[in-house]
Formats: C-alpha cells, sequence, structure tokens
C-alpha cells in the first residue's frame, strides 16, 4: 500500500510541479489528485469544444452552446425523459365500444350488481397491497382455460378507471386466444405482435375505449410461433415503455398449463392473481398451477362463480345477487 501512495506522490509533484513530500495523509493526496483530474477533464473538453466550433464557420455559436448536461438532468434507468412523450396519449385512436349484458364486462354494462361491487372491493385490495410493494403491471391468469381470466381482467381495469383519475392500460397478452379483442371488437390485425414482431410503436396499436375509462393493447395477428415472439427482448422494452405511460398496467395471460407464455410474462411483471372456478378448477390443476408460477410474485386467488359474497343480500336483494352470480358464472 506504501508503494502506491508513494508512486501516486511522486506522479503528483511532477505533474504540479510542488513538491508533495510533507503529505502524509493518503485521502488528502487522493483529493489533490481527483481536482488535477476533473480540472484536466474540463480542459479537455473545452479544448475540443473550440475546436470543432473554429471547424464549424457560421455555426460556431450553436457549437460553442453544447454542454455536458447534470446530472440531475440525466433521467434515471426506467424513467421517461424530460418531456419526452408528453404528447403521447394524444396519438392514441379512440374506439366507440358498445358492450352488451353478454360481454359480462359488468362494472360497465351494470355498475350497481352485486359482481360489480365484488370487482370494487378487489381493486381496494389491490391498492392495499400497493401500500406495501411495487404493484404496476398486474398479470392475471388461470390455471386452465375457461375460468374466466379475461373477464376477471377486464372489470378489473374498468373498475381501477371508474374509481379514480388513473391511467389503465389492458393487455390482450393472449396471443393465441385473444378474446378480449373479440370482446370490445377491436379492428385490424395491429396489435402486441406487431410491435414484438414488426417493430410497431406501441402507441400507433393503443385503443381508448370511450365510455370504459380504459386504453386497450390488443392481441394483433400472431400467425405462427408465438413463444418467439414472447421471448424476444423487445416484450421487457415495450413493458418499460407502457409503464412510464400508465398507472396500471394489466396482462390477461394465457392459463399457467399446459402453455409455457405465462412464465414469460411473470417474470417481467410485478404481481400474478390466480383466477380459478368454482365447479371447474380441478385441485390437481390449481397445485400445478401454483407450483409453476412464482411464489414472491403470486398476490392472492380468485373464486370466479362463487356464492358466498358477504353482504350481497343485504345491498342488493336475493334477484340482483342471482343475476351477477349467473353473469360471473358465464364461461369465457
Amino acid at each position: 500500500m506504501s508503494q502506491i501512495f508513494d508512486a501516486l506522490q511522486r506522479a503528483e509533484s511532477e505533474s504540479s510541479g510542488v513538491d508533495l513530500s510533507t503529505l502524509s495523509e493518503p485521502t488528502e493526496l487522493l483529493e489533490r489528485a481527483e481536482r488535477r483530474a476533473a480540472s484536466n477533464w474540463v480542459d479537455r473538453a473545452r479544448l475540443e469544444k473550440d475546436e470543432v466550433a473554429s471547424k464549424a464557420g457560421p455555426a460556431s455559436e450553436i457549437v460553442k452552446s453544447l454542454r455536458v448536461p447534470s446530472a440531475a438532468e440525466i433521467p434515471l434507468k426506467g424513467e421517461p425523459a424530460p418531456n419526452a412523450d408528453r404528447d403521447v396519449f394524444s396519438s392514441f385512436q379512440s374506439l366507440a365500444v358498445s358492450l352488451s349484458p353478454k360481454s359480462r364486462i359488468v362494472c360497465v354494462t351494470n355498475p350497481e350488481s352485486a359482481a360489480s361491487e365484488a370487482f370494487r372491493l378487489l381493486t381496494v385490495r389491490l391498492r392495499n397491497i400497493r401500500r406495501d410493494k411495487t404493484l404496476k403491471r398486474l398479470l392475471i391468469t388461470s390455471s386452465m382455460p375457461q375460468e374466466g381470466k379475461s373477464m376477471v381482467s377486464a372489470n378489473v381495469a374498468c373498475a381501477l378507471a371508474i374509481a379514480s383519475k388513473e391511467k389503465i392500460l389492458l393487455v390482450d397478452g393472449d396471443v393465441r386466444r385473444p378474446s378480449l379483442s373479440r370482446t370490445f371488437s377491436m379492428p385490424g390485425d395491429s396489435g402486441l405482435c406487431q410491435c414484438l414482431r414488426d417493430g410497431a410503436s406501441p402507441a400507433s396499436c393503443i385503443f381508448r375505449l370511450e365510455g370504459t375509462g380504459i386504453w386497450l393493447l390488443p392481441a394483433g395477428s400472431s400467425l405462427s410461433n408465438p413463444i418467439a415472439l414472447l421471448q424476444s427482448k423487445k416484450l421487457t422494452a415495450m413493458m418499460e415503455k407502457l409503464v412510464a405511460w400508465f398507472d396500471w398496467v394489466i396482462v390477461d395471460s394465457p392459463p399457467v398449463l399446459p402453455l409455457a407464455d405465462t412464465s414469460i410474462w411473470t417474470r417481467i411483471v410485478d404481481g400474478v392473481l390466480l383466477v380459478t372456478r368454482r365447479g371447474t378448477t380441478e385441485k390437481g390443476q390449481l397445485k400445478r398451477a401454483l407450483e409453476a408460477l412464482e411464489p414472491q410474485k403470486l398476490i392472492g386467488t380468485l373464486v370466479n362463480s362463487s356464492t358466498e359474497f358477504a353482504g350481497s343480500d343485504y345491498y342488493y336483494g336475493s334477484s340482483s345477487a342471482e343475476s351477477a352470480e349467473d353473469t360471473v358464472h358465464s364461461s369465457e
């Protein structure tokens, strides 16, 4: 260590022309060397700028105005650059949607029902979880098809939007069977797959769904080999951009079994909500699904078609509760 100190002391003495043998503290010598290095860096930067300015001729004044940004001006990782994407929401297409009761988006079609109240209660619990952990990217899935995950995803997104002024994006991440795109009658084939395969901008594929308060990124046309699309690094980069734009990103993913798609989505979300269905989900399927999910990301499970909604008779009466049960009980 003393040899390093002696060498640094000699080098600094030769550079400054000052006898530094009297400096006995390494920290004092290091601080002096650091200041000299910083000064040399600034001098070189100014010299290079002057050389560029002299060659630029009439543009010299523009070159002289160039400067190195301060640390405060450089955005952190995951943070949008200042003024970047400021008007991105004005570029989203707007789509008028007309939902019938058969769509089962009860938070829009029947907001006074017991089922709607159940979804509102669920969003309150999600916000409570968000107080203790990061939860902007929520994945909603199920163990097998026909358990109601897409219906739950749409209602959760709408309930979040109705209860607040937050910007909610619903992503149809089930590129094999994009049921959300059918529910909202999405036009054309542009969507998630085109962003990943063709490099299309997400802003060109996102729709504002009038009357629901949410935005939707449809699945688009996957053609073939959807697993290769989802494994692309573009998916992670796209999700980072979406999180910078929206307050919540709700992803309706394929079922956990028997596909590998959900495992890819799980790696890039903050939390997972597993939907089960009374009378449909088998114990063995549920167990395998739970084993396939990352325990630290599983925030809870939801029982679909349950008749045990506390307080439904008191607030809504038996007829409304029965109607809500039928709505929730319908298959996807």
